[in-house]
Protein backbone atom coordinates (compact mmCIF):
# COMPACT_ATOMS: atom_id res chain seq x y z
CA UNK A 1 0.00 0.00 0.00
CA UNK A 2 0.98 3.61 -0.33
CA UNK A 3 -0.28 6.64 1.52
CA UNK A 4 -0.87 10.32 0.87
CA UNK A 5 1.13 13.02 2.65
CA UNK A 6 -1.93 13.82 4.75
CA UNK A 7 -2.33 10.21 5.85
CA UNK A 8 1.34 9.91 6.80
CA UNK A 9 1.18 13.17 8.75
CA UNK A 10 -1.75 11.74 10.67
CA UNK A 11 -0.03 8.42 11.36
CA UNK A 12 3.20 10.00 12.58
CA UNK A 13 1.75 12.99 14.42
CA UNK A 14 3.76 15.47 12.34
CA UNK A 15 2.58 18.27 10.11
CA UNK A 16 2.27 18.12 6.34
CA UNK A 17 4.65 21.06 6.29
CA UNK A 18 7.29 18.98 8.09
CA UNK A 19 6.97 16.19 5.50
CA UNK A 20 7.23 18.70 2.66
CA UNK A 21 10.39 20.09 4.26
CA UNK A 22 11.91 16.62 4.63
CA UNK A 23 11.21 16.01 0.94
CA UNK A 24 12.69 19.36 -0.13
CA UNK A 25 15.99 18.72 1.68
CA UNK A 26 16.19 15.12 0.49
CA UNK A 27 15.80 13.59 3.93
CA UNK A 28 12.58 11.74 3.13
CA UNK A 29 11.72 11.66 -0.55
CA UNK A 30 8.46 9.75 -1.09
CA UNK A 31 8.85 6.62 -3.14
CA UNK A 32 6.05 7.45 -5.54
CA UNK A 33 3.78 10.06 -7.05
CA UNK A 34 0.16 9.93 -8.07
CA UNK A 35 -0.96 10.63 -11.63
CA UNK A 36 -1.62 14.17 -10.47
CA UNK A 37 1.91 14.50 -9.10
CA UNK A 38 1.01 14.21 -5.43
CA UNK A 39 3.40 12.54 -2.99
CA UNK A 40 2.74 8.87 -2.19
CA UNK A 41 4.57 7.10 0.64
CA UNK A 42 5.23 3.36 0.86
CA UNK A 43 6.11 1.15 3.82
CA UNK A 44 9.84 1.78 3.29
CA UNK A 45 9.20 5.51 3.50
CA UNK A 46 7.28 5.03 6.77
CA UNK A 47 10.18 3.00 8.18
CA UNK A 48 12.64 5.76 7.25
CA UNK A 49 10.37 8.39 8.78
CA UNK A 50 10.21 6.37 11.98
CA UNK A 51 14.02 6.38 12.14
CA UNK A 52 14.15 10.11 11.42
CA UNK A 53 11.80 10.84 14.29
CA UNK A 54 13.80 8.62 16.64
CA UNK A 55 16.93 10.63 15.92
CA UNK A 56 15.07 13.92 16.14
CA UNK A 57 13.83 12.90 19.58
CA UNK A 58 17.47 12.38 20.53
CA UNK A 59 18.30 15.92 19.49
CA UNK A 60 20.16 15.19 16.26
CA UNK A 61 20.15 18.02 13.65
CA UNK A 62 18.47 17.10 10.39
CA UNK A 63 21.73 17.07 8.43
CA UNK A 64 23.22 14.54 10.88
CA UNK A 65 20.09 12.42 10.68
CA UNK A 66 20.48 12.30 6.90
CA UNK A 67 24.15 11.34 7.20
CA UNK A 68 23.33 8.54 9.64
CA UNK A 69 20.57 7.08 7.53
CA UNK A 70 22.47 7.32 4.24
CA UNK A 71 25.82 6.06 5.53
CA UNK A 72 25.61 2.37 6.48
CA UNK A 73 28.97 2.63 8.27
CA UNK A 74 27.94 5.58 10.46
CA UNK A 75 28.17 4.88 14.18
CA UNK A 76 25.19 6.39 16.05
CA UNK A 77 27.03 5.86 19.34
CA UNK A 78 29.59 8.51 18.40
CA UNK A 79 26.79 11.04 18.06
CA UNK A 80 25.24 9.87 21.29
CA UNK A 81 28.50 10.36 23.16
CA UNK A 82 28.63 13.99 22.02
CA UNK A 83 25.20 14.45 23.50
CA UNK A 84 25.80 12.48 26.67
CA UNK A 85 24.09 14.96 28.96
CA UNK A 86 20.95 15.03 26.83
CA UNK A 87 20.91 11.26 26.55
CA UNK A 88 21.27 10.89 30.32
CA UNK A 89 18.28 13.17 30.89
CA UNK A 90 16.24 11.23 28.35
CA UNK A 91 17.28 7.70 29.29
CA UNK A 92 13.80 6.62 30.36
CA UNK A 93 12.33 7.84 27.11
CA UNK A 94 15.00 6.01 25.15
CA UNK A 95 14.14 2.83 27.00
CA UNK A 96 10.55 3.17 25.87
CA UNK A 97 11.75 3.72 22.32
CA UNK A 98 13.95 0.64 22.59
CA UNK A 99 10.88 -1.31 23.66
CA UNK A 100 9.07 0.02 20.60
CA UNK A 101 11.95 -1.10 18.38
CA UNK A 102 11.90 -4.54 20.02
CA UNK A 103 8.18 -4.69 19.36
CA UNK A 104 8.81 -3.83 15.73
CA UNK A 105 11.56 -6.48 15.50
CA UNK A 106 9.34 -9.09 17.10
CA UNK A 107 6.48 -8.22 14.80
CA UNK A 108 8.76 -8.49 11.77
CA UNK A 109 10.14 -11.85 12.95
CA UNK A 110 6.61 -13.16 13.37
CA UNK A 111 5.55 -11.78 10.02
CA UNK A 112 3.16 -9.29 11.58
CA UNK A 113 2.80 -5.93 9.86
CA UNK A 114 2.40 -3.07 12.29
CA UNK A 115 -0.23 -0.52 11.38
CA UNK A 116 1.02 3.00 10.54
CA UNK A 117 -0.53 4.21 13.80
CA UNK A 118 1.39 1.59 15.81
CA UNK A 119 4.69 2.56 14.23
CA UNK A 120 4.44 6.09 15.56
CA UNK A 121 2.52 5.60 18.81
CA UNK A 122 5.71 5.98 20.86
CA UNK A 123 5.92 9.66 19.96
CA UNK A 124 2.73 10.42 21.84
CA UNK A 125 0.95 12.17 18.98
CA UNK A 126 3.26 15.21 18.95
CA UNK A 127 5.41 16.61 16.16
CA UNK A 128 9.07 16.85 17.30
CA UNK A 129 9.62 19.74 14.88
CA UNK A 130 6.71 21.88 16.04
CA UNK A 131 7.93 24.97 17.90
CA UNK A 132 11.23 23.22 18.81
CA UNK A 133 13.54 25.60 16.97
CA UNK A 134 11.69 28.70 18.14
CA UNK A 135 11.60 27.54 21.76
CA UNK A 136 15.32 26.84 21.76
CA UNK A 137 16.07 30.17 20.09
CA UNK A 138 14.00 32.18 22.58
CA UNK A 139 14.72 30.32 25.83
CA UNK A 140 17.51 27.82 25.08
CA UNK A 141 20.02 29.52 27.36
CA UNK A 142 17.80 29.74 30.43
CA UNK A 143 17.73 27.43 33.42
CA UNK A 144 13.95 27.14 33.05
CA UNK A 145 14.27 25.84 29.48
CA UNK A 146 16.91 23.30 30.52
CA UNK A 147 14.76 22.13 33.44
CA UNK A 148 11.70 21.89 31.23
CA UNK A 149 13.64 19.75 28.76
CA UNK A 150 14.91 17.48 31.54
CA UNK A 151 11.44 16.93 32.97
CA UNK A 152 9.72 16.46 29.61
CA UNK A 153 12.27 13.83 28.62
CA UNK A 154 11.10 11.64 31.51
CA UNK A 155 7.39 11.81 30.75
CA UNK A 156 5.54 8.81 29.40
CA UNK A 157 2.61 8.94 27.04
CA UNK A 158 0.34 8.49 30.07
CA UNK A 159 2.02 11.49 31.71
CA UNK A 160 1.31 13.66 28.68
CA UNK A 161 -2.29 12.48 28.59
CA UNK A 162 -2.72 13.19 32.30
CA UNK A 163 -1.23 16.63 31.83
CA UNK A 164 -3.58 17.36 28.93
CA UNK A 165 -6.53 16.19 31.02
CA UNK A 166 -5.53 18.62 33.78
CA UNK A 167 -5.37 21.46 31.27
CA UNK A 168 -8.77 20.55 29.83
CA UNK A 169 -10.35 20.39 33.29
CA UNK A 170 -8.81 23.69 34.28
CA UNK A 171 -10.03 25.32 31.06
CA UNK A 172 -13.59 24.12 31.56
CA UNK A 173 -13.66 25.41 35.13
CA UNK A 174 -12.12 28.74 34.18
CA UNK A 175 -14.63 29.21 31.37
CA UNK A 176 -17.47 28.47 33.82
CA UNK A 177 -15.98 31.00 36.24
CA UNK A 178 -16.00 33.67 33.55
CA UNK A 179 -19.54 32.71 32.55
CA UNK A 180 -20.62 33.43 36.11
CA UNK A 181 -19.26 36.97 35.77
CA UNK A 182 -16.44 36.55 38.30
CA UNK A 183 -13.91 39.40 38.08
CA UNK A 184 -10.27 38.71 37.29
CA UNK A 185 -9.22 40.19 40.64
CA UNK A 186 -11.73 38.08 42.58
CA UNK A 187 -10.79 35.20 44.86
CA UNK A 188 -12.08 32.56 42.46
CA UNK A 189 -10.06 33.80 39.49
CA UNK A 190 -6.94 34.28 41.60
CA UNK A 191 -7.28 30.72 42.89
CA UNK A 192 -7.53 29.49 39.30
CA UNK A 193 -4.44 31.53 38.41
CA UNK A 194 -2.60 29.96 41.34
CA UNK A 195 -3.62 26.49 40.12
CA UNK A 196 -2.27 27.45 36.68
CA UNK A 197 1.07 28.53 38.20
CA UNK A 198 1.36 25.33 40.21
CA UNK A 199 0.67 23.29 37.06
CA UNK A 200 3.67 24.89 35.37
CA UNK A 201 5.74 24.52 38.53
CA UNK A 202 4.89 20.83 38.79
CA UNK A 203 5.23 19.77 35.16
CA UNK A 204 7.85 22.07 33.65
CA UNK A 205 10.03 24.30 35.82
CA UNK A 206 9.97 26.29 39.08
CA UNK A 207 7.58 29.14 38.34
CA UNK A 208 7.85 32.18 40.61
CA UNK A 209 5.01 34.68 40.82
CA UNK A 210 7.09 37.21 38.92
CA UNK A 211 7.77 34.72 36.13
CA UNK A 212 4.09 33.77 36.09
CA UNK A 213 3.20 37.45 35.72
CA UNK A 214 5.53 37.68 32.70
CA UNK A 215 3.93 34.57 31.21
CA UNK A 216 0.51 36.14 31.67
CA UNK A 217 1.58 39.07 29.51
CA UNK A 218 2.82 36.65 26.86
CA UNK A 219 -0.56 34.92 26.76
CA UNK A 220 -2.06 38.16 25.48
CA UNK A 221 0.83 39.54 23.40
CA UNK A 222 1.60 36.31 21.52
CA UNK A 223 -1.24 35.53 19.11
CA UNK A 224 -0.70 31.78 19.33
CA UNK A 225 -1.00 31.71 23.11
CA UNK A 226 -3.94 34.08 22.93
CA UNK A 227 -5.71 31.85 20.41
CA UNK A 228 -5.11 28.80 22.60
CA UNK A 229 -6.65 30.33 25.73
CA UNK A 230 -9.41 32.16 23.88
CA UNK A 231 -10.41 28.84 22.29
CA UNK A 232 -11.52 27.78 25.80
CA UNK A 233 -13.67 30.89 26.02
CA UNK A 234 -13.42 34.23 24.17
CA UNK A 235 -11.57 36.75 26.31
CA UNK A 236 -10.02 34.14 28.59
CA UNK A 237 -6.42 35.14 27.75
CA UNK A 238 -6.89 38.71 28.96
CA UNK A 239 -8.93 37.59 31.98
CA UNK A 240 -6.22 35.10 32.93
CA UNK A 241 -3.46 37.67 32.56
CA UNK A 242 -5.29 40.00 34.92
CA UNK A 243 -5.97 37.16 37.36
CA UNK A 244 -2.29 36.19 37.30
CA UNK A 245 -1.31 39.79 38.02
CA UNK A 246 -3.78 39.98 40.91
CA UNK A 247 -2.62 36.65 42.29
CA UNK A 248 1.04 37.73 42.14
CA UNK A 249 0.16 40.89 44.05
CA UNK A 250 -1.79 38.83 46.58
CA UNK A 251 1.30 36.75 47.31
CA UNK A 252 3.79 39.56 46.84
CA UNK A 253 5.21 40.05 43.33
CA UNK A 254 8.53 38.32 42.95
CA UNK A 255 7.90 35.82 45.73
CA UNK A 256 8.71 32.23 44.93
CA UNK A 257 5.99 29.76 45.82
CA UNK A 258 5.72 26.03 45.42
Amino acid sequence: MDYSVGQVAGFAGVTVRTLHHYDEIGLLVPGGRSHAGHRRYGDADLDRLQQILFYRELGFPLEEVGALLDDPDADPRAHLRRRHELLTARIEKLQRMAAAVEHAMEARTMGIDLTPEEKFEVFGGKDPEEHAEEAERRWGGTEEYAESQRRAARYTKDDWQRMQAEVASWGERYAALMESGAPAAGEGAMDMAEEHRRHIDTWFYPCSYEMHRCLGATYVDDERFKAFYDSMRPGLAVHLRDAITANAARHGTGAVGR
